[in-house]
């Protein structure tokens, strides 16, 4: 009987028993619930005014719908290769796809903030859960050219579910309901539930490891992960270390950092082992997709902060003006995985940095006036170079990985991702928040230097704005109003530029490391796992 007739509740064991089109369609599943979990970290970005009304929260409350998920995320996905080995990697999937779809109802369910923020940090802990263990099963399922294609697909859901976020839920929110973001999930996350368990094992569990678990590694992990991210996210808004809980986070995430450390070295049964860090190709591999996530999340947020802030788009207008982005990265997903079977991944790296310096360079030009047509070029630009940096850059960390170290290799090298995302947006908020003022300070000593031109302005503005008012001395308000509203809309258009500018040269710096980066041969067969 061949495995195409085999019954479903029969299915192999093992990837190597498993028919191409069966490991297809789980891969596929897999692949499309990772792109569920992605999506959601930025679809509420820019409906949060939506929900903050819906809910009645405060400003400083509704952050905490983004917040509460990027911390959960980040703390599961170390411990993704840990569970997957005890519990197996297709229970794990479905368990944690059935857990993100009931949280996905329950936050639009949610009658109140602190129910959303609890519901969002248990959505945001499941679906960490889905993000490595993808890369981990494609590698494992997959060998010889087969096996380029994964980094190829995994950095377009990679890429892309983030990109699309905002296009997404500013469309939603606005032909239907906030709470629609998340209804929405329902049918896909009950259909990879339902589907996945049927398609067969990938891989055996190993029930006795949870016996054995070191209770305090996963505490010291998440205290230390999770502190860290509450201090990257509420940092750039409260002049960091100046407010007394960032402060005190700080503190915790460096107590848990030291424990952890501890138990990683000394435990009998750690949750999390550092042993693919002894190769030294996966060490540069983790530190360039450290600065592929300080770039892809700086810049996707950075653009439609631009468009809120200095043109008043809305979430709708925002998510079809970053939408191109998307489009360039379709176009060269199938370039990258070609060229990953043809060409030496370094090469293909230098290029992706480039491009993507190059096209973040290409931003620093920009003016208050900008929109779709002039952010067109520089988008496309970045597109193209994403996958070119992503692609090369999972191989160079996964190929060659034995199989006992590849999941805990995945697990590391997307957490290095994800913490550069959340260390690029608390930077670009920072440097954001230093320019403008920088730049206010000069704009307005150049006023100052030539008061008269600053008169004939204000002059300007109070006689417009006379027509809307008799009041003289209201007038010559809403005039001096205005004109700081102009030089405060100058001075950050000023301060993106320079923060554009800056990210490109990080880009370039980190060329430095791609010659040491010695890719393992595409069809190399991995070490054999020590017993």
């Amino acid at each position: 009987m061949t495995d195409a007739t085999l019954p479903l509740a029969v299915a192999p064991a093992t990837p190597g028993a498993l028919s191409d089109s069966r490991k297809l369609l789980i891969f596929g599943l897999m692949a499309f619930g990772q792109f569920m979990a992605l999506l959601d970290i930025q679809i509420v970005a820019g409906s949060l005014n939506s929900i903050q009304a819906g809910l009645s929260a405060g400003p400083d409350e509704i952050a905490w719908v983004q917040t509460a998920y990027l911390m959960a995320e980040i703390v599961m996905i170390p411990l993704a290769a840990f569970l997957s080995q005890a519990l197996s990697t297709r229970w794990l999937f479905t368990a944690s796809a059935a857990l993100f779809t009931i949280s996905s109802l329950m936050c639009g369910l949610a009658w109140d903030i602190n129910s959303m923020i609890f519901f969002r940090a248990l959505q945001g802990f499941t679906g960490g859960a889905m993000v490595p263990t993808v890369f981990a099963t494609g590698f494992a399922m997959f060998d010889g050219p087969k096996r380029a294609m994964i980094p190829a697909i995994l950095g377009v859901v990679s890429t892309l579910a983030p990109t699309l976020g905002p296009t997404v839920g500013g469309w939603v929110t606005e032909v239907a309901d906030w709470r629609w973001l998340f209804f929405m999930n329902i049918v896909p996350g009950l259909a990879v539930t339902i589907l996945l368990p049927m398609l067969g094992k990938v891989d055996e569990a190993n029930p006795s490891m949870l016996k054995r678990i070191d209770w305090l590694h996963v505490a010291s992990l998440a205290l230390f992960l999770g502190a860290l991210q509450y201090v990257l996210e509420e940092g750039p808004k409260h002049e960091w270390f100046n407010d007394k809980a960032v402060q005190t986070a700080a503190w915790l995430s460096l107590v848990g950092c030291v424990v952890f450390f501890e138990r990683t070295f000394f435990s009998k049964m750690p949750v999390l082992k550092l042993t693919p860090f002894k190769r030294p190709t996966f060490v540069m591999a983790c530190v360039l997709n450290l600065v592929i996530g300080f770039g892809l999340y700086g810049a996707t947020y950075l653009t439609p902060v631009f468009l809120g802030r200095v043109r008043d788009f809305s979430s709708l207008q925002i998510g079809l003006t970053v939408f191109v982005t998307g489009i360039a990265m379709f176009v060269t997903a199938p370039i990258a995985a070609r060229l990953s079977t043809k060409v030496d991944g370094r090469y293909v790296i230098a290029v992706g940095f480039s491009l993507f310096a190059l096209g973040l360079w290409m931003f620093s030009g920009i003016t208050q006036d900008w929109g779709f047509n002039e952010l067109l070029w520089p988008q496309v630009v970045r597109g193209l170079a994403i996958l070119l940096c992503i692609v090369p850059a999972v191989g160079m960390a996964l190929n060659g990985v034995a199989p006992r170290e590849l999941k805990y290799a995945s697990g590391l090298f997307n957490l290095m991702r994800n913490l550069g995302g959340a260390i690029g947006i608390a930077v670009a908020n920072t440097w954001l928040l230093d320019f403008t003022r920088e730049h206010v300070l000069r704009l307005s000593e150049g006023l100052g230097q030539t008061p008269e031109r600053a008169t004939v302005m204000i002059q300007g503005l109070a006689q417009h704005a006379s027509g809307w008012t008799p009041d003289a001395a209201r007038a010559l308000a809403m005039a001096q109003s205005e004109m700081g509203r102009l030089v405060g809309r100058q001075a950050m258009t000023l301060a993106f530029a320079d923060t554009y500018r800056l990210m490109a040269w990080l880009f370039l710096g980190a060329l430095v490391i791609v010659p040491f980066c010695k890719p393992a041969p595409l069809n190399a067969r991995p070490p054999p796992d020590a017993h």
